[in-house]
């Protein structure tokens, strides 16, 4: 068995590519996905198929549930915004969300053995979400090895982050040359009934127009 890493993999264009990227480095790739109270469940179902397209040594999917508390348009009763969200942390921004799911996945690295942890997280075209900054991905692998057995007695961790500088062109230019196929993924944030996006929301408009883009290069 070679190396192994915890991907978290939320079913959308940044994290599918994050898992190619990871098996590309010959990763044996454990799969997290989250069940989280979100309004756009599609995103479960697209997880399970970029799993299987590209193959994981397991695809584990945990169900926690952050609507108990609320707090964002992806998990409480507020409107997802479908004409921009204006400046400040937008209302789709769901409390601690990253520092969430970073350890859950923390706890099941330590857990396998693994001492790899990969998140889609993106810097350049993100909507304004302050765990999805350089400083936060940082400062989380510095408290891992603080807090933690095995960073304690010197097996540290790493948290990888490859999609942090990368515009969302280059994100899906790099994930087509690695065998992403991004009809499988889910973006959106306020999905129809039949699981098909809204097209207006800010995720929807940030992914069309980066295919956009790339299709009249």
């Amino acid at each position: 068995m070679g190396k192994s890493a915890v991907i978290l993999l939320s079913g959308g264009l940044d994290s599918a590519t994050v898992l190619a990227i990871a098996n590309e480095q010959e990763y044996d790739c454990h799969a997290l996905s989250f069940s989280y109270g979100q309004r756009h469940f599609s995103e479960i179902e697209s997880s399970k198929l970029v799993a299987s397209h590209l193959g994981v040594a397991e695809h584990v999917i945990s169900e926690i549930d952050l609507s108990a508390w609320g707090g964002s348009a992806l998990t409480g009763d507020i409107a997802v915004p479908k004409d921009g969200e204006g400046g400040g942390i937008p209302v789709t921004y769901v409390p601690a969300r990253n520092t969430i799911f970073l350890s859950h996945a923390l706890g099941f690295a330590e857990a396998i053995g693994s001492r790899d942890i990969f998140i889609g997280v993106n810097s350049v075209d993100y909507s304004g979400y302050p765990d999805c900054r350089g400083e936060f991905i940082e400062s989380f692998q510095a408290m891992a090895n603080l807090a933690t057995k095995a960073g304690v007695e010197g097996d540290p961790f790493t948290i990888h982050a490859p999609l942090l500088e990368m515009t969302k062109v280059e994100i899906i230019q790099l994930g087509l040359s690695i065998g992403v196929d991004y009809s499988m993924t889910q973006s959106c944030y306020d999905p129809n009934g039949d699981g098909s996006p809204c097209g207006a929301c800010d995720a929807c408009r940030l992914r069309d127009a980066a295919f956009s883009s790339i299709g009249s290069m």
